[in-house]
């Protein structure tokens, strides 16, 4: 393949916004409205969240063991790419469209609802069905609701699952196993992530803040997010993929930055790109004091103080194995004119006071934007066990 693949479609479906222009208008103007606090989540505690409000579709008739929240956000946004995905299919065949998702909880909350009622009243009781928790759950549904054949597959690497399925695609690409792959990974509210990251002491009491001295944790939020990629060439298209496993600690990043910096790099190498090529970074910026010190570090280290930055998990919270697609999302938003006529950049919402145990970043306020012409961008996604992905994506000739 000569040119970098192709981005031809994407669907969203996230805390702020459903869709590529109730989206953009959000992202752009800087938005906290999708967060919001919940009761349900934690016993006994309120915490903000980020959710999906929009109305979900039913899944399809004959697919019923998959029915769950997680399955239905995701057809919330694979009905955004059906048409692009089935011209794909028409042009190259049913059996040549792969399919690879990435999910950290897949159908969870529709598990623990299984469990408390097993536990209440001593027997399984509604819906449950074990396709409605399966991790490679997602990518069979989307195979089976778009009545695809090509290659199925789901990656599960925490919350660097969603960015990770992009590699994995061009791969079979690239490989010949296939013309086109639908991409992209869903993540649900539910109470063991939530409850978890409680326990690791690592969710806020109010909003996240993140790369201030301030901060004191995460939000969780849910998100889909889905792509059509394609060896044909698009208005964005994915350039560079660097993947690393540092493997510091199963639930610490090494506090250097190490793993998050080799994983930059190979995305510029990847690309044929020099830092100065990149005109914004999407920060994996989760508002912890562990990780937003060791991004700061690496992110410094390759970009210097003024590469344009911003961590969007302020406006989503941490959409966990769906955060890879959502925020990648986010940059085909930025990079396509279509959708940001006027070039603008997510903006950093945070309080303002900056870390002094970090190097400088130059984290953008609302209305920064980007000069006309060719622009890369590139997106970090970070997960427990060092397993870390940076992904560059691109407008215009490279």
């Amino acid at each position: 393949m000569s040119r970098a693949p192709g981005l031809a479609a994407m669907g969203l479906a996230s805390p702020i916004g459903t869709g590529a222009a109730d989206v953009a208008a959000a992202l752009f103007a800087g938005t906290r409205a999708g967060l919001r606090p919940r009761s349900d989540l934690i016993s006994g505690h309120s915490v903000p969240v980020g959710s999906v409000d929009a109305p979900l579709p039913p899944v399809p008739a004959g697919l019923e063991t998959y029915d769950c929240r997680n399955n239905r956000l995701l057809l919330l946004a694979l009905e955004q790419v059906r048409d692009a995905v089935e011209a794909a299919a028409k042009r190259h065949g049913r059996h040549r469209v792969a399919v690879v998702m990435g999910t950290s909880t897949s159908g969870m909350a529709e598990a623990e609802a299984g469990f408390a009622a097993m536990r209440r009243d001593g027997a399984w009781s509604g819906p449950f069905h074990y396709d409605q928790l399966a991790t490679g759950g997602p990518a069979e549904f989307a195979a089976r609701a778009l009545g695809l054949t090509g290659p199925a597959y789901t990656v599960a690497t925490a919350c660097s699952s969603s960015g990770k399925v992009f590699a994995s695609a061009r791969r079979l690409i690239r490989a010949g196993l296939c013309n086109a792959a639908l991409v992209g990974g869903a993540d649900t509210l539910c109470g063991t992530t939530v409850g978890g990251f409680s326990a690791l002491e690592a969710v806020s009491a109010g909003l996240c803040n993140p790369f201030s001295a301030n901060r004191d944790g995460i939000n969780i939020g849910e998100a889909a997010a889905v792509f059509l990629l394609t060896a044909e060439d698009a208005p964005v298209r994915l350039l560079g993929v660097g993947e690393s496993s540092d493997a510091h600690h199963v639930s610490a990043p090494d506090p250097e930055g190490r793993g998050a910096l080799a994983a930059m790099r190979a995305a510029l190498a990847d690309a044929g790109l020099a830092p100065g090529d990149i005109a914004y970074v999407n920060l994996h910026g989760t508002a912890t004091a562990l990780n937003d010190s060791m991004e700061g570090k690496a992110v410094h280290a390759l970009f210097g103080a003024g590469t344009p930055c911003s961590s969007t998990k302020a406006m989503t919270g941490h959409t966990l194995g769906a955060a890879g697609a959502c925020e990648a999302a986010f940059l085909w938003l930025a990079l396509n004119p279509a959708h940001n006529p006027d070039g603008l950049l997510p903006p950093h919402l945070w309080d303002g006071v900056a870390d002094p145990e970090i190097p400088p970043l130059n984290l953008i306020a609302p209305g920064a934007a980007l000069p006309p012409g060719r622009a890369a961008m590139l997106s970090n996604s970070f997960a427990f066990g060092g397993s870390n992905v940076a992904l560059v994506l691109g407008r215009g000739e490279w």
